[in-house]
């Protein structure tokens, strides 16, 4: 069969990581997964305890230097993603814009994501190339052709582990109601996740898993579209994963913003809160050194406990 060339790529653990995910949408409540853009940030997210991370394409651009437009390539994205699912051993959900073409495009999509060990991708129904969910002047396709690639998509995945998310733009074009039959339309081919984007007030929002036949994902945005800012609120409303892009990006751009201010008036190198052995601890160094150690290669390990100079003195 066509997938064959990719099946040897999964591994265990990546459908593992899949199958956990599915077993935590599964289970009462609702699992939240903060966006990053790449592994600095999945990492961040896996240490503060969540899990389950959410790869950003908004992100993902960014740091390209680009604007959420639809403009990197379907590898660009993938590549990405890998990067982070192999950075952490919680599952990552990953966007993958609009597929990056027909039935054909999205059957190699799904396999180059789930090989990469990603555990799931949300596929939406802007006409490409799209731009960011909370921005105006967006399109979407026709009803039809959104349901036919969802249900390319389900088809593609060599594993039944790894769950496709429909997501749909229609609210912002064409109303709630059509929005609402689409992702149904969705669920009923085979997708595991609605994901109704942008809804516009607090009542919009407790629609969807109410109308939805289906587990639901809800997008909180800061400076975007839907109102709802309260996880607590969100899971009361029936929504099965929320996803928060942003959360990263927004803190880093504002806290480079500060950083760089203050070093520019002030003309000092501001103390940091961990060595750099202690930084690199956090990024894996202790399974490499251990690996240094076995077949002694290179230079001893490192110690994050030896002196260094800069570091903020902790609070006891």
């Amino acid at each position: 069969m066509l997938y064959l060339e990719y099946k040897h790529i999964m591994t265990k653990a990546s459908i593992s990581y899949a199958r956990s995910l599915r077993d935590l949408i599964a289970l009462p409540g609702m699992v939240v997964a903060p966006g990053a853009y790449d592994g600095i940030g999945a990492r961040l997210i896996a240490q503060a305890g969540f899990p389950a991370v959410y790869m950003t394409g908004a992100g993902t651009a960014m740091a390209r230097g680009f604007p959420d437009f639809g403009l990197l390539t379907q590898t660009e994205m993938a590549d990405n993603a890998g990067v982070m699912a192999r950075s952490v051993s919680v599952p990552v959900i990953a966007d993958a814009d609009t597929g990056y073409g027909n039935e054909l495009n999205i059957t190699r999509t799904v396999r180059e994501y789930e090989a990469r060990g990603v555990a799931a991708i949300h596929i939406e129904d802007q006409v490409s190339p799209k731009r960011c969910g909370h921005l105006e002047g967006k399109e979407v396709v026709s009803r039809v052709e959104f349901v036919s690639k969802i249900r390319a998509a389900v088809e593609a995945r060599h594993s039944n582990e790894f769950l496709i998310i429909a997501r749909t733009d229609a609210r912002a074009v064409l109303g709630l109601d059509e929005a609402i039959d689409r992702a149904n339309a969705a669920i009923d081919v085979g997708a595991d996740i609605a994901f109704v984007e942008a809804t516009q007030t607090r009542e919009e929002a407790e629609l969807v898993p109410r109308r939805v036949l289906g587990a639901c994902l809800l997008n909180i945005v800061g400076g975007g579209r839907t109102p709802v800012f309260d996880l607590s609120i969100a899971e009361s409303m029936g929504y099965k994963l929320l996803i928060v892009p942003g959360l990263l990006l927004s803190a880093a751009i504002e806290a480079g913003d500060a950083a760089l201010a203050a070093l520019n008036s002030t003309r000092t190198v501001p103390p940091v809160a961990s060595s750099v052995g202690e930084t690199f601890q956090r990024f894996g160094a202790d399974d490499w050194d251990e690996l240094r150690r076995r077949f002694n290669a290179g230079a001893r390990a490192i110690e994050a406990a030896a002196p260094a100079v800069g570091v903020q003195p902790s609070v006891r």
